[in-house]
């Protein structure tokens, strides 16, 4: 027994939620990242923690992967690959990202082409070999590597590899062998499926970023070491699911998303703590804002990514939009005079103008203590001041250019913020096919509070939410997270020739490997779950199908292609009679760590009282809004806008058309 710590390396800040075992008590709390060396941000929240040997176990969110993709800060790496296929990364995809704009110029992939190699070897489309792997020409290729002591890392993808893992195999053991220290991606450990471009982009992403995740996480580690922090750490996947150190440092491309994941985790659990089966989240931090669903009590998850556009990464990770708008998101006046937010970002150094930290640039914060939303003496919790004078002047030059109020210009930029995350709620609602009536936005992020009431106007979404500890709600998704493993194959079959013995084969295969990387992380309670990625002959997409299948019985068989053809005319209006490809095989292992319980607050006897009241701009002016301090809220307490719910790390803008209850676990619930 001990604390559980959840940890979330922000761009702004770095968040903290530690729970207590034994009592059910939970405590959070944050400080300001140190994007230059993130180790140092975790060591300061928890050298403020102070209960340093009571740490059972720690889960981190860390951007150490992303930054390094975004960024292209990575390792020099080589690119080796079957011969005639040296030109597969650099060709990529023939499409464009703006169709009519002539300057687009397509985004390189992270290796020079004068470091891509090839191998003399071929395996044929059937996975047996046309061509047998030259070793003497590998070690001579390892030999050249080692003598010119540049390469830091090396990507391997050969032609059909998913289907015969041989020769890849067999080149990174030579390499091991032979050039020591450098770390090796081959495609069949990191994406064992068809289409070329993809598979190539996956392994060199994940080989660019190897050595520097490695030199972090160790960095991490031996500092905690130091300081007498002697718990196990486990880092967040994208998919949501926790993996070791060692573990991430073999597979890093894995924790390309991590940080985002830990609030729609929370979310989950919340929901079904209150029976609410849809939901859409919204975490707005101080430089981006992350939007993702939860329908039918179920997260979405995609492999369908690019950390940039035409930059594919094909990982399972749930499915989080992204955009570049946050607290510290700055606003100027673009060339056609017109008002623009984001998605540059002031960050943490030198952050808003209100910080005080030498930054003199509008961001969207600033404009909330403008508009007096956020209080500049109660920031985290009045330990952190803020100047309102300085927000202010920043948001001064804004008024002149566009000949607004100061007010009116703060307004301005507040609701320009918001129109961009409504853009953003709308790509996982409405263009779904969902209808935004049918959810539930859940705020959280400490900047997301602040926006919940408008984005329920604007997006038409008739409830909301706000979490317990908003400002660290992803942090508190990691403590309740799950070890999730996930593997997928090509195996390519099809209906009228369905080979049972080659399907129940691969099934197992997978099966027995996610049972083992659980294994070795000490986790042996574990839920298979399996699917197929299939479509109809000629078709150039796939649907994803649940299946039960272990031995594809008749039954099993007949069952997996009925539930296809259901699946397809619903999504897609129509089914066809027969001849169907089964394309890729899919299997989960999820192993439960533990459900963290939440706690009960107290029943209220009495209507909430304010503790204290101030001018707040709504739309058309000033107007005199009760704060109310969120610690103090008890169950049943029930408030009408407009109103404040001031905490720690946020502040709910309850605007005059809404109303708000708390329920038993101290949750606020927004209603119009």
């Amino acid at each position: 027994m001990g604390y559980r710590l959840g940890i979330d390396i922000g761009g702004t800040f770095t968040d903290f939620v530690a729970y207590d075992e034994s009592n059910r008590a939970l405590k959070a709390w944050k400080n300001l990242s140190t994007p230059h060396d993130p180790i140092q941000g975790i060591m300061t929240g928890l050298r403020s923690f102070g209960e340093i040997d009571a740490i059972a176990g720690i889960r981190l969110g860390t951007t150490v992967a992303t930054n390094s993709l975004l960024e292209g800060k990575g390792a020099r790496i080589a690119y080796v690959t079957t011969q005639g296929f040296r030109d597969v990364p650099f060709i990529g995809r023939g499409n464009r990202r703006h169709h009519y704009d002539l300057a687009w110029v397509k985004p390189k992939p992270f290796v020079k082409r004068r470091d891509a190699f090839e191998i003399d070897e071929r395996i044929g489309p059937s996975g047996g070999v046309i061509k047998a792997l030259d070793e003497a020409e590998v070690a001579a290729l390892a030999d050249k590597f080692a003598a010119e002591g540049e390469i830091e890392a090396v990507a391997v993808v050969l032609l059909h590899s998913y289907l015969t893992p041989d020769h890849e195999q067999r080149i990174k053991a030579i390499f091991k062998e032979r050039l020591p220290g450098v770390p090796v991606s081959i495609s069949y450990e990191v994406l064992p499926k068809w289409k070329e471009h993809f598979r190539s982009s996956t392994t060199i992403c994940d080989a660019f970023i190897k050595p520097v995740v490695t030199r972090q996480l160790g960095s991490m580690r031996r500092e905690l070491d130091e300081q007498g922090v002697t718990a196990p750490v486990v880092v967040m996947r994208s998919n949501g699911g926790e993996m070791s150190l060692e573990a991430a440092v073999e597979a890093p491309i894995q924790i390309a998303v991590s940080g985002p994941t830990g609030g729609v985790i929370a979310a989950k659990r919340t929901a079904e703590l209150l029976g609410l089966p849809n939901l859409v989240t919204l975490d707005m931090g101080g430089t981006s804002t992350d939007v993702s669903t939860v329908v039918d009590g179920k997260e979405k998850f995609t492999t369908d990514f690019e950390i940039e556009w035409g930059r594919p990464i094909q990982i399972p990770m749930i499915d989080i939009r992204t955009i570049g708008a946050g607290g510290g998101s700055i606003a100027r006046i673009d060339a056609g005079g017109m008002l623009v937010v984001g998605p540059e970002s002031a960050g943490a150094n030198p952050g808003p103008a209100c910080y005080g930290r030498g930054g003199t640039l509008p961001t969207v914060t600033d404009a909330n203590v403008v508009l007096g939303r956020i209080s500049a003496t109660n920031f985290l919790g009045g330990s952190m001041g803020l100047d309102a004078a300085a927000a202010r002047k920043a948001i001064e030059p804004l008024a002149e250019a566009l000949g607004y109020g100061v007010e009116e210009a703060a307004l301005a930029v507040v609701r320009i913020a918001n129109n961009n995350m409504v853009g953003a709620l709308h790509t996982v609602l409405t263009e779904q096919g969902l209808d935004p009536r049918d959810f539930v936005l859940v705020a959280f992020g400490g900047a997301g509070p602040p926006h919940v009431s408008d984005l329920m106007t604007e997006a038409s979404i008739p409830r909301g939410l706000v979490p317990n500890f908003p400002g660290q709600f992803s942090a508190f998704g990691f403590t309740m997270a799950d070890a999730r493993v996930d593997r997928y194959r090509t195996v390519q079959l099809n209906s009228r020739f369905f080979d049972r013995e080659r399907a129940a084969s691969a099934m197992a295969a997978l099966v027995a490997e996610c049972r083992a990387e659980l294994a070795a992380q000490g986790h042996h309670d574990v839920t298979i779950t399996r699917s197929v990625e299939m479509r109809y002959l000629g078709q150039n997409y796939e649907l994803e199908i649940p299946i039960e299948a272990d031995a594809f019985t008749d039954e099993e068989i007949a069952a997996m292609f009925d539930t296809f053809h259901s699946q397809h005319e619903a999504r897609f209006g129509f089914r066809l009679a027969d001849h169907m490809e089964i394309v890729n095989f899919l299997v989960t292992g999820i192993a439960h760590t533990g459900q963290l319980e939440f706690p009960v607050i107290a029943e209220a006897s009495a209507p909430a009282e304010p503790v204290g009241r101030r001018p707040v701009w709504f739309q058309g002016g000033w107007i005199d809004t009760p704060v109310y301090a969120r610690d103090a809220l008890l169950a049943g307490h029930a408030i009408s806008g407009p109103a404040l719910v001031e905490e720690n790390a946020s502040v709910t803008v309850l605007d005059p058309e809404k109303s708000l209850t708390v329920d038993r676990y101290g949750n606020l619930l927004i209603s119009a």
